[in-house]
């Protein structure tokens, strides 16, 4: 495989990015910094569109210059495009050309749809406490928010703290599917040796969500911004995107801000050989993919085209443990996963169409899919 940097992805950091994400933009788009950042203020007053139709026009493309900068755009945008459509009660079936036309130019620029996905609302949304400590709970804050508050900011940073932990594993899935290539069962074993103590990280931080985000405040004040238009029943036909001549004033229709955004599992089920039977949700994740920065889209499909036959990993007693190992704190994360799935969305009482209760922010029912997901993990353990 190519090297991890070529993918965009850090030795140490793992899927986020290698430099702190910046927390504003150049002068001549301080604008949107201003619009995103009062977002709190302005949602509370039940007319933010009102106040975004005064949001100027600006083109992006003259004054981005680094990556880090045209992320931080797409944050601003995809978060006032979300605040646009659904902060108030009654979702609109456009969106203004001031919005628009930059969050369309500032996606093709990075490879993504005009949409708040997981990379703009996770990993690019932290910043250090400490400016040289650990990304780790207990020293990152959010950069943006919709309504803010204590559940808001827990919800978020878990996501990225699991992100921190996960990275010494997927530093070590290229040479993990290079060693069952090759036949390689010692440099196989040193690679599921790192991956199997970052799982157990990431179970561990996840079992950490009901601390501080509970499901009531979870449902009714942070997940009704992060859905997306498409199989949404509030929003049928989709969004148009005034202004945009690519999409010819048809509606377009996108996912909304999912964890299944991420890159780690897929990436850790194509390098364990972890294989799921067709059903809606195993068409929906890859079609997740696309909303994931291409350099990690890209990782995960060259990371399936090894095609990892899992019983490689029964050539020696010792590989088979470590493998069943790996396996057992996937099969608990993807069941802590749906536990909190029933407990924040399914059991949660749905008040308005706009944030159904049987559907998730992607637009799946998601409930059986995450549940048989999770046996066919257990069932694939080697005997």
């Amino acid at each position: 495989m190519r090297s991890l940097g070529s993918y965009g992805i850090d030795e140490v950091l793992g899927f986020l990015p290698k430099e702190d994400p910046l927390p504003t933009l150049p002068d001549a788009l301080s604008e949107w910094d201003s619009y995103a950042y009062d977002l709190p203020k302005l949602l509370v007053s039940g007319r933010i569109r009102y106040f975004l139709r005064g949001m100027p026009l600006l083109d992006p493309t003259p004054h981005l210059q680094t990556e880090g900068q045209w992320r931080r755009a797409m944050q601003a945008l995809s978060y006032i495009g979300h605040a646009w459509v659904w902060g108030e009660a009654t979702p609109p079936e456009s969106l203004p050309e001031n919005i628009a036309l930059p969050w369309y130019t500032v996606a093709q620029q990075l490879g993504r749809p005009p949409v708040l996905s997981y990379a703009s609302y996770a990993l690019d949304n932290w910043r250090r406490l400490e400016p040289q400590g650990p990304i780790a709970i207990d020293n990152i804050a959010l950069i943006q928010n919709f309504l803010g508050g204590l559940d808001e900011e827990w919800f978020i940073l878990i996501h990225v703290a699991i992100e921190a932990v996960a990275a010494p594993a997927v530093r070590a899935l290229p040479q993990l599917v290079q060693a069952v290539q090759t036949g390689d069962t010692t440099a196989a074993e040193a690679a599921l040796s790192q991956i199997e103590p970052a799982l157990s990280e990431m179970y561990q931080i996840l079992l950490r969500m009901p601390e501080a985000c509970d499901p009531y405040i979870y449902y009714h004040r942070v997940r009704p911004y992060i859905h997306g238009w498409k199989n949404n029943p509030a929003l049928p036909e989709g969004l148009q995107y005034e202004g945009v001549a690519a999409y010819g004033n048809e509606p377009q229709q996108f996912r909304g801000e999912t964890g299944a955004q991420s890159s780690i599992v897929p990436s850790l089920d194509a390098a364990l050989g972890i294989t799921h039977a067709d059903d809606p949700l195993r068409a929906y994740l890859r079609e997740m993919l696309d909303y994931m920065p291409p350099g990690h889209r890209q990782f995960v499909l060259d990371l399936e085209a090894y095609q990892v036959d899992r019983r490689f990993y029964a050539s020696t007693p010792s590989l088979r443990e470590l493998y069943n190992r790996c396996l057992h704190w996937i099969e608990r994360f993807r069941t802590k996963h749906l536990e909190y799935a029933a407990q924040y969305i399914a059991r949660q009482h749905q008040v308005s169409a706009t944030n159904p209760a049987d559907v998730g922010t992607g637009g799946t029912p998601f409930m059986p899919y995450l549940a048989k997901h999770r046996d066919e993990t257990e069932a694939q353990k080697l005997p």
